[in-house]
């Protein structure tokens, strides 16, 4: 598959599903659904290296793009993942243009930036096989950054502008906490401050994302033009899932 950054340039939005289990097996099976992506999450699941690379192996064969998200923002971290093949990366909680630069630099070799060269070990690199991959790594990652606090809204437009942000992702339950809203994604100041954040990654023309909140709202994200979009969780799905078919079974 071409890297993601390019795959966003279709004119389809493209949906995905968070993965939070941290299990190669749960992966495939949302991978065989048809999913465009499946993010696994290092921030708020008991995800470590070795469950990464499992369910990276399980999604492997299909035509699904692997996002994964670093815990936090740092250049240690990022090495590690790029190494690993996982070459979509999703930053959460960038709040400045100076943070965003530094995720730049930990994504490229030199004299661009300051990752780390291991290429004959690296699975990213086929472990040597790609013989040219120290010259093409930097085509094949996409750096998305997760806007989800005030000040990140507040510095939107610098940030968008970072040469090397391939695109942004926002996360409307943490911009709601920074809010003062805790709880309430879809408060009426909080998808104002979507809009005014979309709005200026469409002016820098960089791929908007999100975090769709029910099928209500992922369809009207999808009608405001954002290009990608989670519409939910591996764990959600096994909780609607079990509710349904215990309520039926239940029903009088």
């Amino acid at each position: 598959m071409p890297p993601f950054k390019k795959q966003l340039e279709q004119d389809r939005p493209l949906i995905g599903l968070w993965q939070a289990l941290a299990s190669g097996y749960s992966a495939e099976i949302c991978a065989r659904q048809g999913f465009d992506w499946l993010l696994l999450d290092a921030e708020h699941s008991p995800n470590d290296m070795q469950t990464l690379l499992s369910q990276a192996q399980a999604i492997a064969p299909f035509e699904c793009e692997v996002i994964t998200r670093v815990p936090f923002g740092e250049p240690v971290v990022i090495k590690q993942y790029l190494d690993m093949g996982l070459h979509t990366l999703l930053v959460p909680m960038v709040e400045t243009a100076e943070h965003a630069e530094a995720l730049v630099r930990a994504c490229r070799y030199p004299p661009h930036g300051i990752r780390g060269v291991s290429s004959a070990t690296s699975r990213g690199a086929n472990f040597g096989v790609n013989t040219n991959y120290l010259h093409e790594a930097n085509d094949m990652v996409t750096l998305i950054v997760q806007i989800e606090s005030t000040k990140g809204v507040e510095n939107i437009d610098e940030i968008a502008a970072v040469e090397g942000i391939d695109a942004m992702f926002i996360g409307p339950s943490d911009l709601a906490a920074s809010m003062g809203l805790l709880g309430q994604p879809l408060h009426a100041d909080v998808t104002e401050a979507i809009g005014k954040a979309k709005a200026a990654m469409d002016r820098a023309g960089k791929p908007a994302g999100i975090f769709a909140l029910n099928p209500d709202h992922a369809r009207q994200c999808i009608a405001d033009g954002f290009q990608f979009l989670s519409v939910g969780t591996d764990i959600g799905l096994i909780i609607s899932g079990a509710q349904k078919v215990l309520g039926e079974v239940r029903a009088e």
